[in-house]
């Protein structure tokens, strides 16, 4: 175990509050660039580059982008995907990106994608398995990769370990950093009857750089991680009990469903950055976009 991940987190930049880049908000996204301060981008939309791929980048250059993948699949079975991995370094140079992050899960089985981000046991074997494959990635991609939590609806057979010693190990043992969902720590918190204070307590939380907030919704006794609805105010409080313990780098705001008037995702990131700001000056306001290109 190494810790180089501290010393990188040291030199990136603060690149504030920002929005995921989305077809059905696009426009209205870039006509607001100066409330915006990132977006962060599926970089998966972009390893086969078209003309159409490549025009609609080129309408976000004006922005710090952000690249999150879905397709790693980093719990994966099967051979680590190398060319996959020589596109997306490619891409991420493309991009001159600080970081870049996908999901703790795995996303297929005997090269059949699943179309989902599936949960892991937690237990050694898995920690040890997935600890292999990140060591495999960096020999194809050099950028600090960024691991976020999931929100999952059962427990795997073979646990051993709660989520955040499971997520914790992993980070720690392939001394990477954290993409902290605090709307998946909730959901999972009350989904799986955890507190999820302790789980805070928990992790390395010296190693999230980057954190997601997004909405959710109740079926029944369940809660949904939808990236539909407006963010809670649990949520809320996670965000702000995070941003207290240790320096955030950047807080997207996730909806990728039933868009609301572009005034409220507006009103939504400002309430981020009043929450954020109390506890980080950094993230208290808009940042100047050139300039935060130029860190």
């Amino acid at each position: 175990m190494t810790n180089q991940f501290h010393e990188l987190k040291k030199k990136m930049p603060v690149v504030g509050v920002g929005l995921g880049y989305r077809e059905e908000i696009a426009d209205h996204t870039i006509e607001n660039k100066d409330s915006i301060d990132f977006l962060e981008v599926i970089s998966d939309h972009y390893l086969n580059f078209g003309p159409v791929e490549m025009k609609d980048l080129e309408k976000a250059r004006d922005f710090q982008i952000i690249p999150h993948g879905i397709e790693l699949s980093i719990g994966n079975t099967g051979e680590v995907d190398v060319d996959y991995l020589k596109k997306l370094n490619k891409f991420l140079q493309s991009i001159d990106a600080p970081w870049w992050s996908d999901h703790l899960c795995f996303t297929g089985v005997q090269g059949n994608r699943l179309h989902d981000l599936l949960p892991l046991p937690h237990s050694k074997e898995a920690v040890e398995h997935v600890v292999r494959r990140i060591k495999k990635v960096r020999e194809y991609i050099e950028i600090p990769l960024l691991l976020e939590n999931i929100s999952s609806y059962l427990v795997m057979p073979g646990s051993e370990m709660t989520e955040a010693q499971f997520v914790g190990e992993i980070i720690e043992q392939a001394d990477c950093g954290l993409l902290l969902d605090v709307n998946n720590l909730y959901v999972n918190s009350v989904n799986h009857n955890f507190d999820a204070m302790d789980y805070l307590d928990s992790l390395p939380i010296e190693r999230v750089v980057q954190v997601h907030v997004a909405g959710h919704r109740r079926v029944d006794n369940l809660l949904i991680d939808t990236h539909g609805a407006r963010i809670s105010k649990p949520v809320f409080d996670l965000l702000s009990e995070v941003v207290s313990r240790t320096e955030v780098k950047a807080i997207l705001l996730e909806r990728d469903q039933l868009f609301p008037r572009f005034s409220s995702i507006l009103a939504e990131l400002d309430k981020i950055r009043e929450v954020a700001g109390k506890k980080q000056a950094s993230l208290a306001k808009p940042l100047d976009n050139v300039l935060a290109r130029a860190c």
